[in-house]
């Protein structure tokens, strides 16, 4: 062909490609098989290949490629991305409707509704119908710029063509949400598994964490996938009056939308529309957590505004935690880094929320005396959100009398050494030190994130190299045979260079991440944190008397004793010794010091529910920053509780108690220095 004709293919194949992606991506209705949409890619990768120079940004060849970032740059959305507020029931739904009503002063309100999908919230700028940039929700007035990222999703369209005489506006934000179907979850997972790689927790955990990889061609081997909810900036284009027609006008333009919205003139037909999605939740190929309700009337929408950061035009009911019955088919005790014994239940697979579950948390013999459990129950177990599922009750009813009674060991399951319980102790221990699965759970938790976290070097990969014999101490970590791991199936020498790097900055880690990876018995993150702040030197802390343990504010007697009874076991100083001489940190860095003095000194926190914002860590680290004390659970000498998305219990439990509540804006008020109020 000549140049004429290699333009005018290339251009013919663009356009196809992109028909085809419209047809499979937003009408769902494919009008060519996999092979001939591959034919046609291919061919198109080719003529690319040997004519560079006419390679454009918006070619469907170009989603991937970019070189890793180093870090994401930030976005300033010029119109705030809001959080929406929730609703849990009718009653609460029907208030809502009643407020817009009587701020409107009108009761002949049209109302659109949406399945919220569970995925992470996002801003596509196009400019003069092409993809210009992408970027996170982040606190709502800035995020991530994450376009490489977004490129690579396959249903995010690169070019916008006019259509039907609808002119593609000059600039167009649309705002949405990337998500991942439960099927390719499920796939995903599969591989992960067959690679020894750690699993995704759910559908939404998946995208969230494949969306914000600094490598976009991580990012671009995820099967993620995006729709719009609405319209941010529109200029040089066509203005619409309501919501529901600016998402006809996005979908005509090849943007795939929400999924079956409806327009309704009642409340009465909106909570009916909720039920009915309700009742598709576990038929449907993508995870939904409720119904977003919105006023479509856009100049409506300006006139009600916003309250707390939050629309007083759209709302989200929210569905109830999901249950389902099960048989428990067994209870397998485990053995934990400290040599807890932790039974885990054995479940008949069932899928629940979009995830397959086969095991849940029963925590000790305490709950499963008080869950009343035998083994070949009918038990119910219950998933919300990011939490682990759990079993909450017993059909009794269903008891056929084959059920067998559950008797805790009195021996380790892996060594055989004797199980004790120690008095005032809800857990049995194994009291062999050298036990092989209590070895496995300290290496893991010694590279695990909060700890040392040594990127690459996962749970599989600990428990590989505790079985070959490669670590008999986590002090061994430091000192690996490479030429043997070389010639394991799998270590290629990047690979191995990649876990040597890793390995080697894990050394300049703070001395609070050290305490904490050692797995002292109730040195946790915060108490970590703790005995960092008040010695900032692990020599001294070795040093210490009973009496000035127990002196530092917030340990008490039986934190202080286990810190002391490590201390003085001469196999813990040993590898202490041993950490010190491979070149690890052993005073805490100035810039991890919480200040005794900032804004949040001795206030006690709770963190509860999904922030949008930033990640639980994130937020822990900001607060520590400030001098606070971030704890896990509610009492009454909880300063305050933070709320996110999806609260738990521990709400309810702030409520009871009477704690001040703060949700996710205020606390980024108070992070920012926004307020003079202080929270207590």
């Amino acid at each position: 062909m000549d140049d004429v004709d290699v333009q005018e293919r290339i251009a013919e194949l663009r356009k196809l490609i992109e028909r085809y992606n419209y047809e499979y991506y937003v009408l769902d209705q494919p009008s060519v098989s996999d092979a001939e949409y591959d034919a046609l890619m291919n061919e198109l990768r080719q003529l690319e290949a040997e004519h560079p120079e006419l390679i454009t940004p918006d070619s469907p060849t170009q989603r991937v490629g970019a070189p890793p970032s180093s870090a994401f740059g930030t976005v300033r959305h010029e119109i705030p991305m809001l959080s929406l507020g929730n609703v849990f029931n009718e009653q609460e739904l029907r208030q809502w409707a009643e407020r817009v009503y009587r701020l409107a002063g009108r009761r002949d309100i049209e109302f659109v509704t949406e399945p919220k999908i569970d995925g992470s919230a996002v801003s596509i700028l196009y400019r003069n119908g092409v993809y210009e940039r992408g970027a996170t929700r982040g606190d709502g007035v800035q995020g991530e710029d994450v376009t490489p990222n977004i490129r690579t999703v396959r249903n995010v369209p690169l070019r916008l063509h006019d259509v039907d005489g609808i002119h593609v506006p000059e600039v167009l934000e649309v705002r949405g949400e990337i998500y991942m179907r439960k099927s390719d979850f499920e796939e995903l997972n599969r591989r992960r598994g067959e690679a020894g790689e750690i699993l995704f927790a759910n559908p939404r955990n998946a995208a969230a964490g494949s969306l914000r990889q600094l490598d976009p061609n991580v990012t671009a081997s995820r099967p993620l996938r995006f729709y719009a909810w609405d319209v941010g900036i529109i200029e040089g284009g066509r203005h619409n009056g309501t919501h529901s027609a600016n998402l006809d006008l996005l979908r005509t333009l090849g943007i795939p939308t929400a999924p079956d919205y409806r327009v309704w003139q009642t409340i009465d037909e909106v909570w009916a529309e909720c039920e009915r999605w309700l009742s598709l939740r576990e038929e449907l190929d993508f995870e939904i957590d409720g119904v977003v309700v919105k006023v479509n009337d856009v100049d409506l929408q300006a006139e009600l505004g916003t309250v707390s950061r939050e629309p007083r035009w759209a709302i989200a009911y929210k569905f109830p935690a999901i249950q389902k019955t099960t048989v428990l088919r067994d209870i397998e005790v485990n053995v934990g880094r400290t040599g807890s014994l932790n039974p885990v239940a054995i479940l008949d697979p069932v899928e629940i929320g979009g995830v397959v579950v086969r095991r849940a948390t029963l925590h000790n013999e305490d709950e499963i005396r008080r869950l009343g459990l035998m083994i070949g129950d009918r038990v119910v177990v219950q998933r919300s959100g990011d939490v682990i599922p759990k079993i909450v009750a017993v059909v009794v009813s269903a008891r056929d009398g084959d059920e067998q009674p559950f008797v805790m060991p009195d021996h380790c399951p892996v060594c055989g050494a004797a199980a004790v319980r120690l008095e005032g102790e809800v857990m049995r221990y194994c009291v062999n030190a050298s036990c092989p699965a209590r070895l496995r759970e300290e290496v893991r938790h010694f590279v695990s994130r909060g700890a040392m976290d040594i990127e690459g070097f996962g749970s599989r990969l600990a428990e590989q190299f505790v079985d070959l014999g490669l670590i008999h101490s986590v002090a061994d970590i430091y000192e690996l045979d490479w030429e043997r791991i070389r010639q394991l199936e799998g270590f290629g020498d990047k690979r191995v260079a990649n876990l040597q790097a890793s390995i080697e900055a894990s050394k300049e880690r703070p001395l609070s991440r050290l305490l904490h990876a050692l797995g002292i018995r109730h040195v946790g993150e915060r108490n970590a944190r703790l005995l960092a702040q008040h010695f900032n030197r692990m020599d001294r802390i070795a040093a210490a008397s009973m009496e000035e343990l127990q002196a530092i504010p917030g340990f008490g007697n039986v934190v202080a004793e286990a810190v002391y009874d490590f201390f003085h076991e001469p196999q813990n100083l040993a590898l202490i010794e041993r950490l010190r001489a491979h070149g690890l940190r052993m005073t805490e860095a100035d810039g991890d010091t919480a200040p005794a003095d900032g804004r949040l000194a001795g206030k006690t926190v709770v963190l509860t529910g999904r922030l949008e914002s930033m990640t639980r860590e994130q937020a822990q680290e900001a607060l520590r920053r400030m001098g606070a004390t971030v704890t896990s659970s509610v009492s009454r000498k909880t300063d305050f509780v933070i709320v996110g998305q999806d609260p738990g219990s521990k709400a309810d439990r702030a409520r009871e108690l009477g704690v001040q509540i703060l949700d996710e804006q205020a606390f980024l008020a108070l992070l920012n220095g926004a307020t003079d109020e202080d929270p207590s």
